[in-house]
């Protein structure tokens, strides 16, 4: 999809978030919409992580790629 969030990722936010909005308006501004809203902002906390996990991936395999590129070709070392 883009490189900030998969389709996986974006889908999940969709439903959950019409979820959150069908439980708002069945059951009103009640007690009951504490849960709902912890339920949603739980599911965009793991999205959060999921995308700064991705990001560190990306750094990781960078920083191992210049060092095997070091390694393959040791006359070029710094």
């Amino acid at each position: 999809m883009n490189k900030h969030m998969d389709m996986g990722s974006f889908i999940i936010a969709i439903i959950t978030f019409g979820l959150f909005m069908a439980a708002l308006f069945t059951k009103g501004l009640t007690h009951d919409l504490f849960l709902e809203t912890g339920v949603f902002l739980v599911s965009v906390k793991i999205i959060m992580m999921a995308y700064k996990n991705s990001l560190s991936v990306a750094r990781l395999e960078e920083k191992l790629n210049k060092i095997l590129d070091k390694l393959e070709k040791p006359d070029k070392l710094e």
